[in-house]
């Protein structure tokens, strides 16, 4: 029968069918040909004839894969949602943008959400949407306290296997228990001593949601290091730079001090918000440096 890996752990690999969740080993032939099965892959399995466990499979045929991520190890990701908080931890635009530049990188679609619609003025919604509102990323605001917005996710995420991205402690896990009630996810406190989440997902895991809709619950961190990008190719994974792309004075301009360079005069135009372009800046320099070095 044919199912999807949706955990990997200590040499089982646990694979979600129409008949419930097997515990499977992979055969040998897997290990001769040096493939490693990945959490995401769509697999062929084989029911193994077990007493005590009725529920044991053998994976027999690794599907061809649509897609393949390197950080979290997983294959068949169609998109990202990236999750951050207005309050509790507080909003940092820099690290968002970081997070949009990994998924820009990885060549993942990638929509936003904003948790905890009940702890952020309706000003400061208008605001946050109103700065990502030229990138072309979907932005939506969600409690999963009240239960606003969830819908809208849901709609998003149908059909697709999501990463679920986001610092610790802004919600991802009480997000995919509200969408998932029947998954008893480990939710974390935020600690009020240093305003962070404790990490509480440990290891790449896949939830079912629906018929062919799974979300990847992933560690959470509050930092990245930007992945490996040539600072002349960084442009490129702002989305909000290409409709200028070959209308500055000199071809390959970095929109940095060149003189007439078209995403500054955007920029002071309004048609891009300030603080991507300061993101931008920002990640040009440390590029720069790490490349010097």
């Amino acid at each position: 029968m044919q199912g999807k890996i949706i955990k990997g752990i200590g040499g089982f690999y646990y694979v979600h069918t129409e008949e419930g969740v097997f515990e499977c080993r992979a055969k040998g032939l897997f290990r001769k040909d040096g493939e490693k099965p990945l959490v995401g892959d769509d697999v062929i399995i084989e029911r193994v004839m077990d007493t005590e466990k009725p529920m044991s499979g053998s994976i027999t045929e690794l599907l061809p894969r649509r897609s393949r991520l390197i950080r979290p190890a997983s294959a068949n990701v169609d998109q990202a949602l990236v999750v951050f908080s207005y309050r509790q931890p507080d909003f940092h635009a820099n690290l968002l943008d970081r997070f949009l530049l990994r998924m820009e990188h990885l060549e993942l679609p990638c929509r936003i959400a904003f948790s905890k619609t009940d702890l952020t003025p309706d000003a400061e919604c208008e605001a946050l949407r109103g700065m990502y509102a030229a990138s072309g990323y979907p932005v939506q605001f969600f409690s999963a306290k009240t239960g606003e917005g969830l819908d809208w996710i849901a709609d998003a995420l149908r059909g697709r296997t999501t990463v679920l991205a986001g610092p610790s402690g802004v919600g991802k896990s009480s997000l995919l228990n509200a969408l998932s009630p029947q998954e008893r996810m480990e939710t974390g406190a935020v600690s009020e001593k240093i305003g962070r989440g404790r990490h509480t997902t440990r290891h790449a895991e896949l939830f079912y949601l629906e018929p062919d809709t799974y979300l990847m619950d992933t560690p959470g961190f509050s930092s990245l290091e930007l992945e490996d990008i040539d600072p002349d190719r960084l442009r490129y994974h702002f989305p909000e730079f290409l409709p200028y792309e070959g209308s500055c004075r000199f071809d390959g301009c970095l929109h940095d001090r060149e003189p007439e360079c078209a995403v500054r005069a955007a920029v002071k135009a309004g048609k891009i918000h300030p603080s991507r372009y300061e993101s931008y800046l920002l990640f040009l320099n440390e590029l720069k440096q790490r490349k010097r070095y």
